[in-house]
Formats: structure tokens, sequence, C-alpha cells
């Protein structure tokens, strides 16, 4: 496994392998690798002859009141499960390296990053989307794995690959779960034993959501109040950031649930905030 610290290191990692004919795949990570990162990795080396993972912890999508600081840095673990993995190459790039002056130009993004999670982190969007268009301008992947915990930044990019005319193939994976259904995430080590207990509640809320679709298909507004209303009996720490039914495709709100919906809420436990969602076709 190559580890690459440069820009220049990873292209002429990347040079090689296409020379040697292999098509390029891209995982996108923060690190604090977990099983879900995994995952998107076994699905890049499924599909793809040469996968990278990058990490980086991007300062550019967190807010003045985020935990950017704090966000878990595991670099020896990182590199042993991409190791383990089947990783080719590492790119690990510096701050410096990524934003070697404060960024006059960024890509801006629109009411796609401005609903669910953007209403409570403005500007998160605009700092995933520009970091993302960096890493495709750096490794120029053939296909780029990202996970659907994150829905919206899948729409989001998506948009961004179409729209800019990306080269890429943007692959979106299922969520994986721990046993008791909790989406896996780099911030569930925050959580202290009670609110780990209570964050289960989240999936069993979406799965009790998923189910009333496919049943009666009631109006969204009823199974967003049924959510709330699971998420205050069991998650009683909770502070709900949204609980909402959108069109998979551009975010919108919709009134109707018998047609493809995704229900998607943030929670806060403690100091973690959390997010997770289930895509529902009746």
């Amino acid at each position: 496994m190559i580890v690459c610290k440069t820009i220049a290191e990873i292209r002429q990692a990347v040079a090689a392998a296409r020379k040697a004919g292999k098509t390029i795949g891209l995982v996108p990570t923060m690190g604090a690798l977990h099983a879900g990162h995994v995952s998107l990795v076994a699905a890049c080396r499924r599909q793809c002859g040469f996968t990278v993972v990058s990490i980086f912890v991007n300062p550019t999508q967190f807010g003045p009141n985020e935990d950017y600081a704090r966000y878990p840095r595991t670099e020896s673990a990182d590199l042993e499960a991409c190791r383990k993995a089947g990783v080719d190459a590492v790119f690990m790039p510096a701050v410096t390296e990524m934003y070697p002056s404060q960024p006059m130009v960024t890509v801006t993004v629109g009411r796609i990053g401005e609903v669910l999670c953007g209403r409570s982190r403005p500007g998160h969007f605009a700092g995933v989307a520009t970091v993302v268009a960096k890493l495709f301008n750096i490794v120029a992947p053939d296909k780029a794995f990202f996970g659907a915990k994150d829905f919206q930044q899948t729409v989001v990019i998506r948009r961004m690959a179409e729209e800019l005319n990306f080269p890429v193939e943007i692959v979106v994976c299922s969520i994986v779960r721990e046993a008791d259904g909790l989406a896996m995430s780099s911030r569930n080590r925050y959580l202290s034993a009670e609110h780990r207990r209570q964050a289960a509640a989240l999936s069993a809320a979406l799965a009790a959501a998923q189910e009333a679709i496919r049943k009666d298909h009631p109006p969204a507004e009823v199974v967003s109040a049924a959510v709330r209303g699971h998420l205050a009996r069991h998650a009683p720490d909770g502070q709900i950031d949204y609980v909402q039914i959108v069109d998979p495709a551009d975010l919108s709100d919709v009134a109707n649930t018998n047609r493809p919906v995704l229900v998607a809420l943030a929670v806060r436990l403690g100091t973690t905030r959390l997010i997770d969602n289930v895509l529902t076709d009746p």
C-alpha cells in the first residue's frame, strides 16, 4: 500500500495505475475508519482495479462552533484498516497541502445544501462540495464511493458531478449499522453509555416509519409526528434538529407517501449530533 502525503505523489501513483490499464476508484473519508468505511472500500475493490482512500479532516465543512478540533484523528489505526482492507493507495494530505492559502474560489451549493442538515449547518455543504471537487481533480477517479447515511451529501455530490461535468460515476452504498440498528459513525464514540442506549431509537423510529409507509401510505405529517413521538419516548434526552419526509431526488418536502420518499432525521444526544435516514418505496 502506498501512502501519499502530497498531491504530486498521489497523482504519480494514479498515473502508474492508469498506465497499467486499471480503473481508479476513490473512497473519500475524514478518517476514524469503521466498518462502514471498510464496506465502501470493499465495494470499490469489486468495481475498480486501483482503490484510493483519502483521509482528510476538511476544515471548510465545519462551522465555528462545531467539533473540528476534537474530531477523532486515528492515523495509525486508519492505515492499518486500509492495509487489511486491501487499499492500494492512501492520500493523507496536510491542511496546508489542500489549502496552501485562504480559498478565494469555492463551490457554491444551492437549495439542496440549505435544507435538512444545511439549515442548521450553514456553509457545510459548500465546504463538502469544494473539497470533493478538489479530490476529483487531484485523483481523477473513474468512480467515487459514498455511504447512504450522509444521504444529503450524496445528492449534493451527484448534482455537482453532473452539473460541473466531472467524468466520474458516483456510487452510493448502503448504510452499515451496529447490532441494535444505530448507523455507524465516527462520532458514535462520543456518546455516553446512556446516550448510546437511547441512540438506538433513531433507527427504530425510521424502521417503524418505513413499515407504516409501505402498509398504509399515511400523510407525511403523520409519519413525521409518529417518528417524533417514538424519539420522545425512547430517546428522552435527544434534542431533535429535524424529522422530515422528502423527495430523494431533490430533497424537497412532500405531503404524501404513496411514492418513493426519504425519511430523514438529525438528533443531538449530549454534544453528539447523529443523523440517519431510510429510503422507502411503497
